[in-house]
């Protein structure tokens, strides 16, 4: 496969939460193709719960200080980095304090999942493409991995589709056994909006956004869906089938099937 630029947008990454299946997954595969010798950029969430000096996360002042109006209201949009020694990798942080700040990450401290967590994943997936922007970096494949990225297929192909970042960028979802049990809530369309982004387009969703809705939305504006956990509800894998979108079934080895995967997406390179 010839070398490509790729961009991770994780939920989490091991070792800076707990680890699971898509903590380690949101490590140990952008370390498998950056040592494949792709270029890649990796970020995820500042969640509360990260201890910043252990993780010697420092912001990074030329990408902070831009305000994203969400439901009304200005946001600002902060933007840390570190490493992952062990794997050198190189981790982008999103962070705001209204959204993450000292909060825990989907679940509060009474295990309840956190009422504006559709809000949170829409300030995650706008600061990821925006910083993406400001880096000045073109991506040839985003690999979303977590609900938290889930706005991220959509929003690049329709706000930011005419983008020079993003024009021709394919979108890879990962589709995991982790879900929300609450609701989104009725205005989660609304909030959603964006430039070209715009509810009508999810008229055939439900108002009242919920996990599954969420997962169909990101599987059909992607150009392929990963099966990344053996537990992963058969509807939404049938739900793309039915999309017609190319589909990874669950793989241990992972590295050289998703690299396959990716050149797959890319069929005039093969002419």
């Amino acid at each position: 496969m010839a070398k490509k630029k790729i961009l991770f947008i994780n939920q989490e990454i091991s070792p800076y939460v707990p680890d699971n299946n898509l903590s380690l997954m949101g490590k140990s595969l952008p370390q498998a193709m950056q040592e494949r010798n792709h270029e890649i950029r990796t970020f995820m969430p500042k969640w509360g719960t990260i201890n910043e000096r252990r993780g010697q996360l420092h912001e990074v002042i030329r990408l902070s200080g831009m305000n994203l109006i969400i439901n009304d209201t200005d946001h600002p949009l902060i933007i840390k980095v570190a490493s992952i020694p062990s794997a050198r990798v190189q981790v982008y942080f999103i962070d705001n304090d209204d959204y993450f700040g000292k909060r825990l990450m989907e679940k509060d401290e009474q295990g309840e999942d956190y009422t504006d967590n559709g809000e949170r994943a829409i300030f995650f997936a706008r600061g990821v493409l925006e910083t993406v922007k400001k880096l000045r970096w073109i991506p040839d494949i985003i690999h979303c991995q977590g609900w938290m990225s889930a706005a991220i297929p959509f929003y690049v192909k329709t706000a930011y589709h005419d983008e020079p970042s993003f024009a021709e960028t394919k979108v890879v979802t990962s589709l995991f056994a982790q879900s929300l049990e609450k609701k989104l809530g009725s205005d989660f369309k609304q909030c959603l909006e964006f430039r070209e982004g715009r509810a009508e387009l999810l008229k055939d969703y439900k108002d009242n956004f919920d996990f599954n809705e969420l997962s169909k939305m990101a599987i059909a504006y992607s150009d392929g869906v990963v099966v990344a956990d053996k537990d992963v509800k058969k509807s939404l894998v049938d739900f793309a089938k039915e999309k017609n979108i190319p589909v990874l079934g669950y793989k241990e080895d992972f590295a050289e099937a998703y690299e396959s995967f990716y050149e797959q997406l890319f069929p005039e390179e093969d002419e």
